[in-house]
């Protein structure tokens, strides 16, 4: 009989070691979709699919809708002129405009993108610390979504002006003064 208990012991023993298994695995699981979430969203921010990790103030995701339209409360007109039209930077309205916005803080066509942390995660601009880059929409008059151009900035306040007319494949550094 001595043996029978050490047999049901034992069975007893491998079944909660069962029943811990698939919990273990949901776990890992889980554990394996945060940590995709945590690395891949911002890259989906960058092609726009509305999720944005802003890793330099923890690493907590935050949703944001995906706009292909501005935000109704900016005059479109207006984005077709340089803020201060005195003082054209690259003789590029959009450009100058939108220049312009980031240096007086905004308001910016798509509040929830411009100003969000910019990666380089393929190293096309210089190497900076995590946060030293933010980049704003570039609006292209007669298309309506964001298109490809951007200006990336470094520093904070920025110090330093990128475009990119490509969707970051290429920049092109902006003699800002």
């Amino acid at each position: 009989m001595a043996s029978n208990d050490l047999k049901d012991d034992a069975l007893m023993q491998s079944g909660k070691q069962n029943n811990n298994s698939p919990r273990a695995t949901l776990f890992g699981v889980l554990a394996l979709i945060v940590a995709a979430i945590y690395f891949f969203a911002d890259i989906n921010a960058a092609i726009n699919t509305g999720a944005l990790v802003d890793r330099s103030e923890g690493a907590a995701v935050t949703e944001y809708r995906d706009s292909a339209e501005p935000d109704p409360s900016i005059d479109s007109a207006a984005l077709s002129r340089p803020a201060n039209s005195a003082d054209p930077i690259t003789g590029d309205a959009q450009i100058d405009h939108t220049i312009a916005l980031i240096r007086q803080g905004g308001p910016f066509p798509y509040p929830h993108k411009d100003g969000s942390t910019f990666y380089n995660r393929e190293g096309r601009l210089p190497i900076q610390t995590q946060g030293y880059y933010r980049e704003y929409t570039v609006p292209m008059p007669g298309i309506s979504h964001r298109g490809a151009r951007r200006i990336v900035t470094g520093g904070h306040p920025p110090t330093i002006y990128y475009l990119t007319v490509d969707h970051y494949d290429s920049f092109r550094k902006l003699e800002v003064k």
